[in-house]
């Protein structure tokens, strides 16, 4: 039979890693929602209770509950190690694996309040005893908590209720900050729910709080990304995140967290030595490596912010981590990239990439450049008139000018021109153009002597002047020699060259598009012409 509760400590160890350590609401009460976790519970709820000036909390939490004899050989010696000495398997109820090792979370309570009680269940037996600040840092390294309750039977399930009173804190609570606090702390499973109350309004702590203010954008799965990877395919799992735009700097959100049965061991960093891509304002998600809390080595810091970098298994940790972020940063250049080319074609009806495309390469960096500026994320609904515009003035192909070649042509020789079949186009053009020409007078003759029979002479069969002045003839021969200069000059070539002897580079786009626009001039001026011969 247990007579006297003991506890055992330097007094200086309660005030530095009690007090010091967990000044703070989130950080402590942090522990006490670990401590339900590690006992099983289902449920722990945190009411705020304010009356007047005082302030209290207590936690309650429907785990296994504690004995007599764990209140005194588990519970109030500072520093156990529970894995050590009891081993570290998983618990009865929810397969669970304890969330700490150093046997200092309970030093929390003394971070935050004066008078702490412990009000607990197990099996039918309830105990309940008080822990008085004042009275543990006057003690000589001996406390002796009284008992209240010892052992007493009762029909209540098991469970835990620690309250905290006389709080060192005057401020008002604010239970949603808290809450918020509390959601990057914790992986919340389906088998665990954290409630916190406060004059009747609940509010809970989940995962979905975590990111409730972050505007997502994309999403990296962490078990895909290792998935290939023989050390870490089946240790490590998460998700990573990047916003729409840059995560603000003190949201606790900017980089990735780290966490290890359920609970955080390490702040958001990026694992690199290198950050000043504009990506990592962007970054966000969490990493869950279980597999850290089985090392033989304890490499999570006291305060669980950070972990033992310099061990060599968090060496290989960090710089796979680093791979992993590296990989993700390279995708979502692509990601956003090919997002902000649909949000811009969304807006302007324009598919910048194929219009850029179909400019001559001299061009397409310039362009870029242009609308890369334009299409910012900040200055788009403003420039998208301007996108418009340029469109307007510089269409697709701009160097052959759709808008200006003779309708009789232009759609049917555009295909071939964008395929980038340059001879084939000119081709085409001049065929049409001497076709339309035995259609106007039906005489069928081609090539040079369809030239001299249609324009030249005395007595042309097509007169594109009146031929009374001196410039209406000039105008006249210079048509006549024009068309006898495209027939004799392409039309005959590529009616009797192997093809290979006219591709790019002894035919060229631009020879293509000289010959189109000659052609386009002598098939408008051939139609205001006048007919006065033809087939008799």
């Amino acid at each position: 039979m247990l007579n006297n509760l003991e506890m055992r400590f330097d007094p200086r160890t309660i005030e530095h890693l009690g007090v010091k350590m967990y000044s703070t609401l989130p950080p402590a009460l942090a522990e006490l929602i670990s401590n339900a976790y590690d006992a099983d519970a289902g449920n722990v709820t945190l009411k705020f209770v304010t009356a007047g000036s005082r302030k209290s909390i207590k936690v309650k939490d429907d785990g296994c509950g504690m004995s007599s004899g764990d209140i005194q050989e588990k519970f109030l010696v500072i520093g156990r190690n529970r894995r050590a000495q009891d081993g570290d398997e998983p618990t009865q109820r929810f397969g669970r694996y304890a969330t700490g090792k150093k046997g200092l979370g309970k030093l929390a309570l003394f971070g935050l309040a004066k008078i702490i009680t412990v009000d607990t269940v197990q099996e039918g037996k309830r105990n309940r005893f008080s822990l008085n600040w004042d009275d543990l840092l006057s003690s000589k390294g001996t406390y002796q908590p009284d008992w209240e309750l010892r052992d007493k039977a009762t029909d209540s399930a098991s469970g835990t209720t620690i309250s905290l009173s006389e709080l060192k804190r005057q401020s008002p609570f604010d239970v949603p900050a808290v809450a918020d606090s509390l959601s990057k702390i914790f992986i919340v499973d389906n088998n665990f729910k954290i409630i916190l109350e406060e004059d009747g309004k609940k509010t809970h702590v989940d995962n979905e709080r975590r990111y409730a203010s972050f505007d997502k954008e994309f999403e990296w799965d962490v078990e895909d990304l290792a998935k290939d990877h023989e050390d870490f395919s089946q240790s490590i799992s998460g998700y990573l995140y990047t916003s729409k735009t840059p995560v603000k700097p003190h949201s606790g959100l900017r980089g990735v967290s780290l966490f290890s049965r359920g609970k955080l061991v390490n702040v958001p960093e990026y694992f690199s030595d290198s950050t000043s891509s504009h990506f990592y304002q962007y970054l966000s998600g969490w990493i869950s490596v279980d597999y850290i809390d089985t090392l033989d080595d304890d490499v999570i810091s006291t305060n669980r912010q950070s972990v033992d970098w310099d061990h060599p298994d968090m060496v290989v940790l960090r710089s796979y981590l680093s791979s992993i972020i590296n990989r993700v940063k390279n995708e979502w250049r692509e990601l956003r990239k090919e997002k902000k080319e649909k949000d811009l074609e969304d807006k302007t009806g324009i598919d910048t990439a194929a219009w850029i495309n179909t400019m001559p390469v001299e061009m397409q960096g310039h362009m870029k450049d242009v609308i890369n500026v334009l299409s910012k994320e900040d200055a788009l609904e403003e420039f998208t008139p301007v996108i418009k515009a340029l469109h307007e003035i510089i269409p697709e192909y701009p160097m052959l000018h759709w808008r200006h070649l003779d309708e009789l042509l232009r759609d049917n020789v555009k295909s071939l021109y964008v395929q980038k079949m340059y001879w084939m186009a000119a081709d085409q053009a001049t065929k049409i153009y001497f076709d339309h020409l035995r259609q106007m007078t039906g005489v069928d003759v081609d090539g040079t002597n369809a030239a001299d029979r249609m324009f030249g002479g005395s007595n042309p069969l097509i007169r594109v002047t009146p031929g009374g002045t001196d410039t209406e003839r000039n105008i006249q021969m210079g048509h006549h020699m024009l068309s006898k200069g495209v027939a004799q000059g392409f039309r005959n070539p590529s009616a009797h060259e192997p093809a290979h002897k006219l591709v790019p580079g002894v035919f060229s786009e631009l020879d293509c598009l000289n010959i189109l626009s000659l052609v386009s001039y002598l098939v408008t001026r051939a139609k205001k012409g006048v007919v006065v011969g033809g087939s008799e």
